[in-house]
């Protein structure tokens, strides 16, 4: 290669590859922190709560990050509600128990007009019920056990339930969706999965709450936990819930064997 001529009044540039080459190795060195600490700054856009600090060493075991709900687009509807569980089974626990209660009591009613003498546990009851005091111990936990079962009915009564279908935006006015917390676990592990340097990927979505706990092999866990944050909110944006919940990011390195 011929070397360029030089003129009189002008500067030549040398090539990046060529000054590089010329660095002492612990300069070099420095500069790879600087430009990793200056990444870790422009990933802050999220509260720092368990976020690693740009002076940490790159074999640090873990990297986390806390993030608030996404934000809703303008045009979206944010406001859906759960949805109500027709709280099948204890209805018909209770259906039963009523059925059986009411057709045992006439039955014995039936009897006594008949001229039959009434049952035996009725005659108990009405014994009982009229010695035993208002404050003797088997009337109290009688009174206590009825008391919680009626608070019981009335809170599956005045709650939806459902709490593992989370309500989707509606897009048509009368069509309602929901997606299962399992699904969208699934889904976003997927999407986690797809992100370089991830080894495996445990997902765990609650109503209000995502919970990612990632292993990476390989790559520097922060600049994992920042694809992850961007792949993650993409992924949580596409779910199409209606209140998009918040995202917890958990990075580290695999355990020793042995």
């Amino acid at each position: 290669m011929s070397e360029p001529q030089r003129s009189e009044g002008t500067t030549q540039r040398l090539p990046v590859i060529e000054k590089a080459a010329d660095q002492p190795a612990d300069e070099a060195g420095g500069k790879a922190a600087a430009r990793t600490a200056e990444k870790t700054d422009d990933t802050a856009g999220a509260p720092a709560g368990g976020r690693a600090a740009a002076g940490h060493e790159p074999d640090q075991s873990a990297s986390a990050a806390v993030y608030d709900p996404l934000p809703v687009l303008d045009g979206e509807n944010g406001g859906e509600k759960r949805f109500w569980s027709a709280r099948r089974i204890p209805a018909g626990i209770l259906a039963v128990l009523l059925l059986a209660g009411a057709g045992l009591l006439l039955y014995d009613v039936v009897a006594v007009r008949a001229d039959r003498p009434a049952m035996a546990w009725r005659r108990s009851l009405a014994r009982e019920l009229a010695e035993r005091p208002l404050d003797d111990i088997w009337v109290l936990v009688g009174a206590g056990i009825a008391v919680l079962l009626g608070l019981w009915l009335l809170l599956l009564a005045a709650t939806p339930g459902l709490r593992d279908v989370l309500p989707m935006r509606r897009v048509h006015p009368r069509v309602r969706a929901g997606l299962h917390r399992g699904a969208a676990a699934l889904a976003l592990r997927d999407r986690a999965m797809e992100v370089s340097g991830v080894r495996s990927v445990r997902v765990r979505a609650g109503r209000k709450k995502i919970d990612v706990r990632a292993v990476s092999h390989f790559r520097e866990l922060d600049d994992v936990r920042a694809d992850l944050d961007v792949t993650l909110a993409d992924g949580i944006r596409g779910l199409g819930l209606s209140r998009p919940p918040a995202l917890a990011v958990h990075v580290r390195r695999p355990g020793r064997k042995g």
